[in-house]
């Protein structure tokens, strides 16, 4: 049992490091999730609005041979001299991916997404929640995991500035790192 433990960690840690997560067993929960810091992006508000940071979180969970997608965003104001906390978006939208792939150098397909609205919680929450909240996280619903494909989540926002007529701008962001096993 000891070494079959020590095996799993270093199964694991092999995967860890090899750019992905390896596991022995699909009924384990395992997540694997990108920094947010990686995926950071400040937004230049025009008029007296303050500045803003942005940083999203991809995760891929695996629970009880499933597979969960989520993004999970924060955000903090620049500068605290706030003198217009208008409203900031007209949209701010993000689409939320599970992905698979045949083998590690393959192309992703997409098995499920979902697409959520936040333009009224950043608009309400110009300095940002202080925390990840449950109203600031996108999840697909889960699908089957099959342990023979990579998986991974990934997401795409699409915001709009309120007042600066530049229409609406796409980020991808890079998604979380590749499971499988």
């Amino acid at each position: 049992m000891k070494v079959a433990k020590s095996l799993s960690a270093l199964a694991l840690a092999g995967g860890i490091l090899a750019g992905g997560i390896a596991f022995a067993s699909p009924a384990a929960a395992v997540s694997s999730c990108s920094d947010s810091f990686a995926h950071q992006f400040n937004i230049i508000f025009p008029g007296q609005k303050p500045a803003t940071t942005y940083y999203i979180e991809n995760c891929a969970d695996v629970t009880s041979g499933k597979v969960t997608a989520s993004s999970s965003v924060s955000w903090n104001i620049v500068d605290d001299q706030v003198i217009d906390n208008s409203k900031r978006f007209t949209s701010f939208k993000i689409t939320t991916r599970v992905e698979s792939r045949d083998d590690s150098g393959a192309t992703d397909k997409i098995v499920a997404s979902k697409t959520c609205d936040w333009t009224s919680l950043f608009n309400a929450n110009y300095s940002g929640p202080g925390e990840v909240t449950p109203a600031s996280v996108c999840t697909v619903p889960s699908v089957t995991y099959d342990k023979n494909l990579y998986w991974s989540s990934d997401s795409t926002v699409v915001y709009d500035i309120e007042g600066d007529g530049k229409g609406a701008i796409t980020k991808q962001l890079v998604g979380s790192p590749l499971m499988h096993g």
